[in-house]
């Protein structure tokens, strides 16, 4: 699993563009760059919707004033998902980048995976909230139940960093 000084692996992610889904590298984000990654179990779901990218809407202007290029949500989810998701919670209005993992590729390659079949949550990922500088990972909080923010919250990640 990931761990605070680890570099962030490599993958591609989607979102969408102004002509439709469009491909991002995780190392196009975070190249040269400070910021900070904040994954959900998925979209629409209760917590995450209701507690964990409100947090993050609450507080983008401090992390901006802390010198973090770019906030991004990482979901389990298709871009049109992620995108519909964005619009509906006021993520996308608030200057989030909601980012699409639908094949779970880069949450597998954290160890950030988990399955949980009486749900319907297969390969989705643990939430977390980082911040990363130039690809590494200066702070890490993961939450140890996936319906919890709490550690994994942006004023939590704030008081981190």
């Amino acid at each position: 699993m990931i761990s605070t000084g680890d570099t962030l692996p490599d993958a591609t992610l989607t979102q969408m563009g102004a002509d439709g889904p469009e491909e991002v590298r995780i190392s196009d984000k975070t190249n040269g760059r400070k910021v900070v990654i904040f994954a959900v179990p998925g979209a629409y779901t209760g917590t995450c919707t209701t507690a964990h990218v409100p947090s993050f809407i609450r507080t983008k202007d401090q992390f901006d004033a802390k010198g973090v290029d770019e906030v991004i949500c990482i979901s389990v989810n298709d871009p049109f998902v992620m995108h519909a998701w964005g619009e509906s919670t006021g993520a996308t209005a608030a200057g989030l980048t909601m980012l699409g993992d639908a094949t779970s590729e880069f949450t597998k390659a954290l160890g950030m995976d988990f399955d949980a079949p009486p749900v319907g949550l297969i390969a989705r990922s643990k939430r977390y909230a980082m911040l990363v500088e130039d690809g590494k990972v200066v702070a890490l909080n993961l939450e140890e139940n996936p319906g919890v923010c709490e550690v994994s919250a942006g004023e939590a990640l704030l008081d981190a960093i």
